[in-house]
């Protein structure tokens, strides 16, 4: 049988998938390892069939074969009877030929059983080749099937990497870094001049304090004799 011609076949797949089969071939994949299932399950049964056709005539000869064998012993016990007088010669004679005739019919029957048998085990010989071909080929499928699905999961995921990747604007983005950093630049330089104008403006203060003669622990001083004199402790 031919896998691909089972994979192409039109209108399989969409009993089991909305997707158009030429779109989709892991739904094509899929349908033709349900029908080699099928194939193999039919194969199976008729290899169980034909291999019971063996067994029955392989049984059936050795039946046949073990009553001709009794009538051979027949035959030589009614010659034994005659020769010990037993038995008539004559009726000996007959019951004898009888039974031979008997021999002989259930002999031919048992060619036909194993003629029949042969030809069965050859049948059933063809029918496991067939079944073992089918096994091999659904899990060789099968592991094609699993590659595929992982190759597809993986080009899906690169495909949607890709695709946002190249949405981003790469230029916009380091341009708007730049203007982030020019900004927090220009913000620490700013602080750092209000930073310095304070300190400047602090030495100039000291600066006019000192060449007037004015510092803290003299006005502490003029303050502490001061409040002497309010007191009356002057």
């Amino acid at each position: 049988m031919n896998l691909f011609n089972r994979i192409f076949k039109i209108g399989q797949a969409e009993a089991h998938s909305a997707v158009n089969q030429f779109e989709d071939p892991i739904k094509l994949t899929e349908q033709g390892l349900r029908d080699l299932r099928e194939d193999l399950d039919k194969a199976l049964h008729a290899l169980a069939e034909v291999k019971a056709l063996v067994i029955r005539s392989r049984n059936d000869a050795e039946t046949e074969r073990s009553r001709a064998l009794d009538y051979e012993n027949k035959a030589v016990l009614l010659l034994q009877k005659a020769h010990r007088q037993e038995l008539e010669a004559p009726e000996a004679d007959r019951l004898a030929t009888e039974a031979l005739l008997k021999k002989t019919q259930h002999e031919a029957q048992a060619a036909r059983a194993t003629q029949e048998q042969q030809k069965f085990e050859a049948s059933a010989q063809q029918l496991d080749q067939n079944v073992q071909q089918l096994k091999s080929t659904i899990s060789q499928w099968d592991n094609e099937l699993k590659t595929l699905k992982a190759r597809v999961t993986v080009s899906t995921a690169t495909k949607t990497i890709n695709q946002q990747l190249a949405q981003l604007d790469s230029s916009g983005t380091v341009a708007l870094l730049e203007r982030m950093k020019d900004k927090v630049a220009t913000e620490e330089a700013l602080a750092e001049s209000y930073g310095q104008i304070a300190q400047e403006s602090k030495s100039i203060d000291q600066e006019i304090d000192k060449a007037l003669g004015k510092d803290s622990s003299g006005q502490a001083s003029a303050d502490l004799q001061a409040l002497k004199a309010k007191l009356g402790l002057g």
